[in-house]
């Protein structure tokens, strides 16, 4: 793996969009904002343009959070990769139960100190403040 890089939607912490960034062995994960499908439609932008970017991709049960990690390499296992990568995923069962609570399964990450939440940003909401 050469380097990995996207965002990430984890059910011990439903409102806030995570940052994954990998190359070579170097890796971070950070809070980068909060998921639109967290924010009252008025609370959105007003351009249609951006609007249409956020809605693009909306998913009617779980808005706009979701999964997506982009990974190069050469020569990768992609098989196995999907696996693991699937097995983090929650189960049907686990799904169903809901974001009240998904906040109480075991959190795999460090916490993330976060603040407050400022600016729109068009990708993601808010921007999280540390």
């Amino acid at each position: 793996m050469l380097r990995s890089k996207g965002f990430f939607w984890l059910a011990s912490r439903p409102e806030i969009v995570g940052e994954w960034s990998q190359a070579g062995g170097a890796c971070s994960h950070e809070p980068i904002g909060v998921w639109w499908a967290d924010l009252d439609r008025a609370d959105w932008p007003d351009d249609p343009d951006t609007r249409a970017e956020i809605e693009k991709t909306w998913d009617a049960a779980t808005g706009d959070r979701r999964q997506e990690i982009v990974f190069i390499g050469q020569r990768m296992d992609r098989p196995a990769l999907s696996a693991a990568l699937d097995a983090c995923l929650l189960t049907d069962a686990e799904m169903a139960l809901g974001p009240t609570l998904w906040i109480r399964f075991p959190d795999p990450l460090p916490a993330w100190d976060v603040v407050d939440v400022e600016t729109d940003d068009a990708r993601h909401g808010p921007i999280v403040v540390l």
